[in-house]
């Protein structure tokens, strides 16, 4: 069968075409042709190899219908039978092209037990962790002239920013996870001479967006993206190697706990009239915090969680508090004590509850991350704590309440309340006092007698 197809592709776009890796990805940048090479992708594998079997997915079913359902129908009228009600083109050397969309987090169980040869994702970042991990699984082929492959697309941003950038752009690998089989294609509108010339005002039109979205929509800058809920966050800025703290500064503990994630963070408050060497002490305002140790473990009982904090924590640290997600101080369904109380067992007293507003302690955290007139900001994060700086930059904004940061991907969310947790008890003020600040209730109070090692001196 002789088909042709309209459309020349770019040097990018061949490179995408002719990629046998394991994982392909293609994109970072608006205008890079990235639908149009998907389809073009898929439709010539299709006719190369008989009897393929490929899987070609958007977010979305409205999504799926405008960027390639629609289009594939246009191009491939005649040529090729489409079965409407599976949402298949069925090729005449008995390939099969298969439309799907994974609307919500469970779609994907639809295609549990299948098996394609070829799965591709477009917008990829607009998919979950899961949803790709769980897809990968149906990616799989007994066919001996053919390895499984994955094709992606997409620009800085969405829910699956996260795993995305790790893959493709940071290339940082976990368990079996290889680098020779991931490749990244970086693809910006300048190389698309189709769009420029037929829409030359779009280009113009990303080239006039403000500094943070010309970065991510233009550059296609991974380290920037819409939505980002804190885009103040610098790794210049925020991030420093680990070193000595002195043993006077005010240490404390800031902890979400969870079963599927434990988050806790040491923190360090610097002292009136310190000055670190090299550094001008107008940049060290008393005050400023230090995060220097992390523990972020997932599956820890309350008792196992109190062990290991412990464990980190050197007898001479001489921590004043542990600020702790208000969850903890409600009674258990399994044991129908608190976990204050199981954690004060173990050992781990002098536990505070945390602050629950959580729009006023994002705007506490924003306050920290704000760099002052020289350049700093009043948080600064120890390299060594790879999890905070991994998920601060991730957390979005909440689609209906902007103020409020989202609740998905909900693995990068851990970190960030932690270290919200721990901001609210150090609410800026001229010098750093030696108790946590708040209000607390009567009973809140007597929980405090029970646990704590100094008396809560307001009362609401």
């Amino acid at each position: 069968m002789k088909l042709f197809l309209r459309g020349t592709p770019n040097k990018k776009q061949k490179l995408f075409f002719v990629s046998r890796a394991r994982h392909t990805a293609y994109g970072g940048a608006r205008g890079g042709g990235k639908s149009w090479a998907m389809r073009r992708k898929f439709v010539l594998l299709a006719l190369r190899y008989e009897g393929l079997k490929l899987l070609l997915l958007r977010r979305t079913l409205a999504e799926l219908r405008e960027n390639h359902t629609l289009a594939l129908q246009a191009e491939l009228a005649g040529l090729v039978h489409y079965i409407d009600r599976e949402r298949a083109f069925i090729f005449p050397n008995g390939s099969r092209l298969k439309l799907g969309y994974c609307d919500s987090e469970s779609d994907v169980l639809q295609y549990q037990g299948q098996e394609y040869d070829v799965i591709g994702l477009e917008e990829a970042t607009h998919f979950t962790e899961y949803q790709r991990d769980f897809l990968t699984t149906c990616n799989r082929s007994v066919r001996g002239n053919f390895k499984p492959r994955m094709y992606y697309t997409g620009n800085p941003g969405g829910v699956g920013h996260g795993w995305f950038k790790r893959l493709f752009i940071d290339r940082q690998y976990r368990g079996a996870e290889q680098a020779g089989d991931y490749v990244f294609i970086p693809a910006r509108v300048y190389d698309n001479s189709v769009l420029i010339k037929a829409n030359p005002e779009y280009v113009r039109s990303l080239e006039n967006l403000p500094h943070v979205l010309r970065r991510a929509h233009l550059d296609g800058d991974w380290d920037v993206f819409a939505g980002q809920f804190f885009p103040e966050f610098s790794r210049e800025a925020h991030v420093i190697p680990p070193t000595e703290i002195p043993k006077e500064w005010l240490r404390f503990r800031s902890m979400d706990y969870g079963m599927d994630m434990t988050a806790c963070y040491w923190w360090a408050v610097a002292r009136e009239g310190y000055e670190p060497a090299g550094r001008d002490k107008a940049n060290m305002p008393a005050g400023s915090c230090f995060i220097y140790r992390e523990l972020y473990e997932p599956r820890l009982t309350l008792s196992k969680a109190a062990q290991r904090i412990l464990e980190l924590t050197a007898s001479d640290e001489n921590i004043r508090y542990t600020v702790a997600s208000p969850d903890l101080w409600s009674n258990r369904q399994e044991s129908g004590t608190g976990g204050v109380v199981i954690m004060a067992k173990e050992g781990l007293t002098g536990l505070v509850k945390a602050v629950s507003g959580r729009v006023n302690g994002w705007r506490m955290l924003r306050e920290y991350l704000a760099e002052n007139d020289d350049n700093a900001p009043k948080l600064r994060i120890f390299a060594n704590c790879v999890n905070a700086v991994r998920t601060l930059p991730l957390l979005q904004h909440d689609r209906l309440r902007v103020e409020d940061a989202a609740s998905e991907p909900h693995e990068v969310t851990h970190a960030p309340e932690a270290i919200r947790y721990g901001v609210m008890s150090r609410p800026l003020m001229p010098r750093a006092s030696e108790e946590p600040q708040g209000f607390y209730t009567p009973s809140e109070r007597e929980d405090f007698k029970l646990t704590g090692k100094f008396e809560i001196r307001k009362i609401r």
